[in-house]
């Protein structure tokens, strides 16, 4: 399969780049700094700043592409906003293009944060339980409020797309190794579910192009 990953340098994207080569994908990443890849021959690399790039600088990075893979997302308040831009423009690029398939990552909270789109969110998400719906998650959504309002972007973006997407909500994130034993759940986060390994997020976001039932669905994935 012909894949394209954004943001193949962080926390995420790196575990997709990894677990896409070694499942013998053909790779494009994505990437600002590509220094950051340190020696890589076998994906091919493309260098674009997602927080400002449009469709145009991202055509040939999409172009032909079976599918685009996302781990888009702010680190620190200086990044703040380039979930939304660059998903924005890699969408104008996949209109451009043809390509239809888009998987990203947003995180467990964000169900439950207003949005342009959906001012009036559920006030929980059915995934909780009482710990999580009165204590933490109030909590994270008060000291990450300005990631949270960018990611929610970010997924109005893609829903109002027509194209075959996909949004896979994390709760808190690890650098455990990858198992593969995780849980998900459609359209709600998984019950009791605090953590998850970013590795194993990547492996849920590949293993969702081969399940035409995640299309146009949010997944929640916990441990």
């Amino acid at each position: 399969m012909k894949l394209t990953v954004l943001a193949a340098t962080g926390g995420i994207g790196r575990h997709l780049l990894d677990q896409a080569l070694a499942r013998g994908h053909d790779v494009t990443a994505v990437v600002r700094n590509p220094a950051k890849l340190g020696e890589q021959p076998w994906a091919r690399v493309v260098q674009a700043d997602l927080a400002t790039a449009g469709p145009a600088e991202l055509r040939a990075a999409v172009e032909g592409a079976d599918a685009v893979l996302s781990g888009l997302g702010a680190v620190g308040r200086a990044g703040i906003g380039v979930a939304e831009h660059g998903t924005r423009a890699v969408i104008g690029a996949m209109r451009q293009t043809g390509v239809r398939r888009l998987v990203v990552v947003s995180a467990a909270p964000v169900g439950t944060v207003p949005s342009p789109d959906r001012p009036h969110p559920p006030r929980h998400d059915p995934g909780e339980g009482p710990v999580l719906r009165y204590l933490l998650t109030p909590l994270v959504k008060r000291v990450l409020r300005a990631h949270y309002a960018d990611l929610v972007r970010m997924e109005d973006a893609v829903r109002a797309s027509d194209l075959d997407w996909t949004v896979v909500r994390p709760p808190r994130l690890t650098d455990k190794a990858l198992t593969r034993d995780y849980r998900t759940a459609h359209g709600r986060n998984v019950r009791g579910g605090v953590s998850v390994s970013r590795a194993d997020v990547a492996h849920c976001m590949l293993r969702s192009l081969d399940d035409p039932g995640t299309i146009r669905q949010v997944l929640g994935i916990a441990d």
